[in-house]
């Protein structure tokens, strides 16, 4: 697939980078020469300079020929009308990055369709949802709804005192056939198990299965959910006030934040929260402002370092539910190290919403997971597909991936060696990087 990435800032280089190892063609578009060349020293992409909204820019490219086209400057009204520009100019489906929440009310973005602004991606507010899933469900390090919650993948950081510690994952199936371990992280390493595989102290393990069961995967992990009233923000950014938005009026919320005008906007906007000027990092002003009293601690900064570092300090003072935003991608294994909790990650979010528009079967939905390096699909099953017809240990699935999970109609259900999947079914597949090209063939 020929694609073509206006805007070489983190979003962009990031996709480029990702996007690239899939053997796509990508050229990359940017005003800024220096940006270009760091990124051409690190990926083999084609790289363009020039802006985004030139027609003689845009045509360098290749646009013509393109079947994608992905708006990502940090300016909203660039990417709408370069999207524009681009569909003008013939490219097959466009992307534009917004941070404006308006643009996503339907009869809004069914006159930006009209323009040729196909899809719209708000980096921002996938990271606010991610986090408000986080604060909610107090017992997992990650959490992902498929069909409305008609089946749920969750990642649990398991300890020594779960059931399913020591454990294969033979035994596991034989005695809960209603919950599915598609994957184990240990050590940095995301692996997918075969049944003779061990569950280990320290493991975070991630397991399939439908919403009247997860309550069997936190008895069988050890886990106890508890109720979050109390929650810290230390930084006000739009990532934390997209988040304050999601969660509503019934927790009570305190943001720490060191700009003054910044916090003088958040407490205009939000009547009910408390709002602090002042260092975050100040441990004294932590204590004064009761960081032991609260139930979840949130980082926003926008400094991958503080954030860490800040959340890590907060499970200290006995904070029991800690959410890190951690844009640096090398950071992300040393904060699970940490031990901090969850973390979110701004790009990645971007990158699996758009990811799904370069495959070439029909999915639902894609998440990349934090700290891992897999993938989740949800593929749709079409008419005569090579992964229908047949019960699944027949299909010859590769073995980089397995299927967690169907929905069909209605319901949720657990895959196992027998299952049939049927034209029309939703599938939830677990997959490694080396998998995911393979997996294309199955549902085509």
């Amino acid at each position: 697939m020929k694609i073509v990435i206006a805007g070489a800032g983190e979003v962009g280089t990031h996709l480029a980078k990702m996007l690239s190892d899939e053997s796509h063609d990508i050229t990359l578009l940017d005003d800024s020469p220096e940006r270009l060349s760091k990124i051409s020293t690190e990926v083999d992409i084609m790289t363009v300079t020039g802006s985004a909204h030139s027609f003689q820019d845009l045509k360098k490219t290749g646009l013509s020929k393109a079947d994608l086209f992905i708006a990502v400057t940090p300016y909203e009204e660039r990417n709408v009308l370069a999207c524009t520009m681009a569909s003008y100019l013939g490219v097959g489906r466009t992307i534009a990055r917004i941070n404006n929440s308006e643009y996503l009310m339907e009869n809004y973005r069914a006159k930006l369709r009209n323009m040729g602004v196909h899809e719209l991606i708000y980096p921002e507010s996938l990271a606010a949802k991610e986090i408000t899933s986080s604060v909610k469900q107090t017992v997992t390090r990650q959490i992902i709804e498929f069909s409305n919650g008609k089946l749920l993948l969750l990642g649990i950081k398991v300890r020594e005192n779960a059931w399913v510690v020591n454990h294969s994952i033979q035994e596991i199936a034989l005695k809960y056939d209603s919950v599915k371990v598609v994957a184990i992280n240990r050590e940095n390493t995301t692996r997918i198990p075969s049944g003779s595989d061990i569950v280990r102290d320290g493991d975070i393990v991630f397991f399939v299965v439908a919403r009247g069961d997860q309550q069997l995967v936190f008895d069988i992990t050890g886990k106890k959910p508890f109720e979050v009233k109390n929650i810290m923000f230390l930084g006000g950014s739009r990532i934390a006030q997209k988040t304050i938005e999601k969660l509503g009026d019934q927790y009570r919320i305190k943001v720490i934040e060191n700009d003054r005008e910044k916090c003088e906007k958040i407490a205009d906007k939000f009547g009910k929260v408390l709002v602090i000027n002042g260092d975050g990092r100040d441990i004294k002003l932590l204590k004064e402002e009761g960081i032991e009293k609260m139930d979840a601690f949130v980082a926003t900064t926008g400094n991958s370092e503080t954030n860490i570092l800040s959340c890590h300090l907060a499970k200290s003072f006995g904070v029991k539910r800690t959410v890190a935003e951690v844009e640096n991608l090398a950071f992300m294994s040393l904060a699970e190290k940490m031990d901090i909790g969850s973390l979110v990650n701004k790009k990645l979010n971007a990158a699996s919403y758009i990811y799904k528009y370069t495959l070439n079967a029909e999915i639902s939905k894609v998440k990349c997971l934090t700290a891992s390096d897999a993938e989740v699909f949800e593929f749709v099953a079409k008419p005569n597909a090579k992964i229908t017809g047949k019960p699944l240990k027949e299909v010859g699935f590769p073995e980089e991936a397995m299927v967690g999970g169907i929905i069909r109609g209605e319901q949720g259900h657990i895959a196992v060696d027998d299952t049939v999947i049927e034209e029309g079914d939703k599938v939830v597949v677990f997959t490694l990087p080396a998998g995911i090209k393979k997996l294309e063939k199955y549902f085509k």
